[in-house]
């Protein structure tokens, strides 16, 4: 059955979003995700990397995802700078367009999830609200915050894209970290030093994993 989603009519037959209103309706499918999970062998949710640019939260992601997958676990990595080639090309890095990139991220993870995946996401990420609009799309126990907790110092000193030394330099305004604010996550699900091996990281984030039934206890 089709449901037609709140209509907005307009007289303006130029009103473009008004019309598009007027048209949307939701599908349902007789396949859905619980189906998914079942044939799968596993759950599906989120599993969202936050922290500074160098933090190590992309190796970490693509860790796990590597481990995950040798277990039998269907995963996909969604990777800031990937995404920005594709998906998400036409933003910048205003504080506008860092909000539509984190939206659009969660709304893809949201169909991911819905697909029965495990999603493992990599982005800074800064703002609280963003993060938690992207919590809020998901059902209860859908989305697992991990905060790879790494001193600026050490992030700086890492370095790996040259961005922190062209952001000393006043290249690239608004860099989280040095003149704009990263937000700690109050209460992450998992909390990772980022100064620890990636071996131990990956032991802890297994270890939780197995409490969300993704793997076999």
């Amino acid at each position: 059955m089709s449901q037609i989603k709140n209509s907005v009519s307009s007289d303006d037959p130029g009103n473009i979003s008004n019309h598009a209103a007027n048209n949307i309706v939701w599908h349902s499918h007789v396949l859905d995700r619980k189906q998914r999970e079942t044939a799968n062998g596993h759950p599906a949710l989120v599993i969202w990397f936050t922290g500074l640019s160098g933090s190590g939260k992309s190796t970490l992601a693509g860790a796990l995802e590597q481990v995950l997958f040798s277990r039998g676990i269907k995963t996909y990595l969604l990777d800031g700078d990937n995404l920005r080639h594709g998906l998400c090309s036409d933003l910048g890095f205003t504080e506008i367009d860092r909000q539509e990139n984190i939206r659009r991220v969660g709304e893809v993870s949201k169909l991911m999830v819905d697909a029965g995946l495990v999603v493992l996401t990599a982005f800074i990420s800064p703002n609280r609200a963003e993060r938690q609009k992207v919590r809020e799309l998901m059902a209860s126990g859908q989305f697992i915050e991990v905060h790879v907790d790494t001193p600026l110092a050490v992030c700086e000193a890492r370095d790996p894209k040259g961005l922190y030394k062209k952001a000393r330099a006043g290249e690239l305004p608004h860099f989280t970290g040095i003149d704009a604010a990263y937000e700690t996550p109050e209460h992450p699900d998992i909390y990772l030093d980022g100064a620890q091996s990636v071996e131990l990281s990956i032991e802890k984030l297994l270890f939780v994993l197995k409490n969300y039934g993704i793997l076999p206890a």
